[in-house]
């Protein structure tokens, strides 16, 4: 079975990625065409890029670096839960796309954001324009929440209006995961 990393791209205290991480993780899991493994950006802990050749040559000399390219590694496809921080993604999430290159190419991921009105996708836009330099190809399904804040309850995320388009999502993942495993054959 592909292995599906569900990325907690938000690392701030008392984040909502959370939450909706474990919700979309449930949703995952229940949809059973991947094996999933969750990635939190806030427990990998990656300092700012500080390597000091390019991610390309893959001449890593931190083992933090090490660390975090054999995570990507066994990963055939992603999804990255995301916030929008000032119109962006958040600063951790551009930080662990930095660091490699060669661990991320040719697999698909899709996205689940969330925000206030936006629903965070000006966020997704613009890690797009970075995930796609890497050779990640984004698909278009997505799990988009507006007013986030309105579905949690104690710390719990009610993502039952969402699950449809988790579900839609998936499937295409699972389909783009199959035709770009050739590329990386």
């Amino acid at each position: 079975m592909d292995r599906l990393q569900v990325f907690i791209t938000s690392t701030r205290q008392g984040r909502a990625g959370d939450p909706i991480a474990t919700w979309f993780l449930e949703a995952a899991r229940a949809h059973g065409k991947f094996e999933i493994e969750a990635v939190d950006l806030q427990a990998v802990n990656l300092p700012l890029l500080d390597e000091p050749n390019h991610p390309r040559l893959r001449q890593y000399t931190q083992d933090h670096t090490k660390a975090w390219s054999a995570i990507v590694s066994r990963a055939d496809a992603f999804v990255f839960v995301t916030p929008e921080y000032n119109f962006g993604p958040p600063p951790a999430l551009v930080n662990a796309l930095d660091y490699l290159f060669h661990e991320w190419a040719y697999k698909p991921a899709g996205f689940v954001s969330y925000g206030g009105v936006s629903a965070g996708t000006r966020s997704v836009q613009v890690t797009k324009q970075i995930v796609t330099t890497l050779k990640i190809v984004p698909i278009p399904e997505a799990v988009s929440i507006p007013f986030f804040f309105k579905l949690l309850a104690d710390g719990v995320f009610d993502g039952s209006a969402q699950v449809q388009a988790a579900h839609a999502m998936l499937d295409e993942l699972a389909r783009w995961t199959a035709a770009l495993k050739t590329l990386r054959g």
